[in-house]
């Protein structure tokens, strides 16, 4: 592997740890296998290290903008997975909803509907994660 390989990967697990939280990444790492490692390496050094490591967007800019595609897309794990990350993004429910009403408009009110369900669940476990 490149040195540039190796700093792409590095900078990527970095803000992939900052937007997901350690948890997650370490939970993520421990269920890799042999199968998968190259996948989880792509992800990595592509979404976290090329993308999201990039100085054009804020984290909360990026994480509005991905939860909008992955809601258009219906890729409901996903969603739920970014809409926990907003922890650490800095979006708010308030962007969040802003949003999902622009998914509705440009994607169609089923995936803005799924989108706002898991939203709520989302949110509903950040609020009891918080007072509890």
């Amino acid at each position: 592997m490149s040195t540039s390989d190796t700093r792409r990967f590095e900078d990527g697990m970095a803000v992939r740890r900052s937007v997901l939280g350690d948890a997650h990444v370490d939970r993520a790492e421990a269920k890799k296998t042999v199968f998968d490692e190259d996948f989880q390496r792509f992800i990595t050094e592509g979404a976290w290290g090329s993308v999201w490591s990039r100085p054009g967007l804020t984290r909360r800019e990026r994480s509005l903008v991905t939860i909008a595609l992955l809601a258009a897309l219906g890729h409901d794990d996903e969603v739920a997975m970014h809409m926990r990350a907003t922890t650490n993004t800095g979006a708010t429910p308030e962007d969040l909803k802003e949003v999902l009403l622009h998914v509705a408009v440009y994607a169609g009110v089923p995936a803005a509907n799924r989108a706002f369900k898991i939203a709520k669940l989302a949110l509903a476990d950040k609020q009891e994660t918080t007072e509890g």
